[in-house]
């Protein structure tokens, strides 16, 4: 069973017109299952007959779900809303969004059999990644309310792999622990496996030498940035594997496998991924950026049909991989979010993009990005938290090669650089958040001030 490739050959190896046949018999039970049970979908699906959805074109019949209308849902009839099929009296399990966002969570419901199924989606990615039954799984995660790494816990257990949760405690004592217990392999987000780097190596642990060989990430595009993760990967000595998915649907949908580094691979035989424009909702060919929309078929309690989810991906067909693998992927994984952008002097500005070129200097431990109105003119402050081995010289260099390729990276925008002090800067455990746009708020303010002058 350890040398099969695949967690579930028959359907990860199956001809395109026979998944996509699967997919139109799942679509077609799905939609008649929300249309009968839940009273959201009792409205938006009303004349959607399920036996006309046949093929790909005939998505377009069924109306897009949007975060807005699932949270409008549930602050009409809190706490769920009218998207569940039942009440909590047939559920096992709720779970809520990070809200890192500052925005109410969004809330979830899961019977039995939903949790199974999110297990069995993990299954498809820790086998892909390598993740044995002899290995010995460490999940840094604090186990709250928040969806993160539950399923992946389940999955871990599943397949056979010892599971160590690390739960509530300091980043140090998870360090110490993943060296006690002989983690082989490490779930995370990001951010936080360079966190754990960083402590390790304040402790004088030598995380390369160790026998962690994977390292499963998810929660942000982080994971899909080459640049962050090959500085995962170096931190580590170990192979980083990038996953995505959300609690909307209490999963993953993607995975990358251990062989197809650069690209996340869609679980089509559980999902129809379509990918849109954002701007008019239109599908976009393969190879252009766009908008995912998740249709899944696993969670019962919680339908979930053309859900945008604001992700921005680029979708490729499955023959680019070459692993034998039949299934789509997102050429590297999420790559950014819709609202993720924003327009300084003219310029887009991307955090993943100012990542990517962060995570190419040495030295830097944290960083955050704030977007100012400063004297009439908006500007893109960056603060950086480097090493303490960085001295005065040495900062002058890295903040002038930093201005310097930033701005090349930005149509010319200037970014004002300055050094922040030693844990000055906050650290995550979950999604990051490192960019805050204050400029509305500033401009609102000096307007008031000029009025009452």
């Amino acid at each position: 069973m350890s040398d099969r490739p695949f967690w579930n050959p028959k359907t990860e190896t199956l001809p395109r017109e026979q998944l996509r046949e699967l997919q139109m018999v799942k679509l077609r039970r799905t939609v008649a299952w929300a249309r009968a049970r839940s009273p959201h979908y009792a409205r938006t699906l009303a004349g959607v007959d399920p036996e006309r959805l046949r093929t790909w074109d005939d998505l377009q019949r069924i109306p897009f779900l949007t975060r807005e209308e699932w949270m409008a849902g549930q602050d009409a009839t809190p706490p769920y809303g009218d998207l569940p099929v039942t009440g909590p009296e047939r559920a096992i399990r709720v779970h809520t969004t990070s809200g890192t966002s500052g925005s109410t969570p969004l809330r979830a419901l899961d019977s039995r059999k939903d949790w199974s199924w999110a297990a069995e989606m993990w299954c498809y990615a820790l086998w892909g990644a390598g993740v044995r039954p002899h290995d010995i799984g460490y999940v840094a995660f604090g186990y709250g309310s928040f969806i993160g790494f539950w399923g992946l816990h389940n999955a871990l257990e599943k397949l056979g792999a010892l599971t160590v949760p690390g739960g509530a405690q300091t980043t140090p004592n998870r360090v110490r622990q993943i060296v006690d217990f002989g983690a082989t392999v490490v779930a995370s987000t990001p951010t936080y496996a360079l966190r754990l780097a960083q402590e390790a190596e304040a402790l004088g642990i030598d995380l390369p030498s160790g026998p962690v060989h994977t390292l499963v990430l998810s929660g942000e595009p982080a994971g899909s940035i080459p640049e962050t993760k090959a500085l995962i990967e170096r931190s580590w000595g170990a192979k980083a594997i990038d996953t995505a998915g959300m609690t909307e649907i209490s999963t993953i949908v993607m995975f990358e496998p251990r062989d197809q580094p650069g690209g996340c691979h869609v679980i089509e035989d559980h999902f129809i991924e379509e990918v849109v424009d954002p701007s008019t909702g239109r599908e976009v060919p393969y190879g252009e950026r766009g908008e995912r929309v998740c249709t899944s078929f696993g969670r019962s309690t919680t339908p979930l049909l053309r859900y945008r989810t604001a992700d921005l991906v680029v979708k490729v067909p499955a023959a680019t991989a070459g692993n034998g693998r039949t299934f789509d992927l997102y050429r590297g994984g999420i790559i950014g979010r819709v609202d993720d952008m924003k327009l300084v002097r003219g310029t887009n500005v991307y955090p993943g993009a100012i990542e990517a070129i962060i995570c190419g200097f040495a030295g830097i431990e944290e960083f955050q990005v704030r977007l100012e109105h400063i004297d009439g003119r908006d500007e893109v402050i960056l603060l950086v938290e480097c090493s303490p081995t960085v001295d005065d010289d040495g900062w002058q260099r890295l903040c002038a090669d930093l201005v310097r390729e930033l701005a090349d990276a930005h149509e010319g925008l200037r970014f004002l650089v300055r050094r922040a002090a030693t844990d000055e800067l906050p650290r995550f455990e979950l999604k990051a958040k490192r960019l805050t746009d204050l400029r509305a708020e500033q401009q609102r303010a000096a307007l008031a001030i000029k009025e009452m002058a």
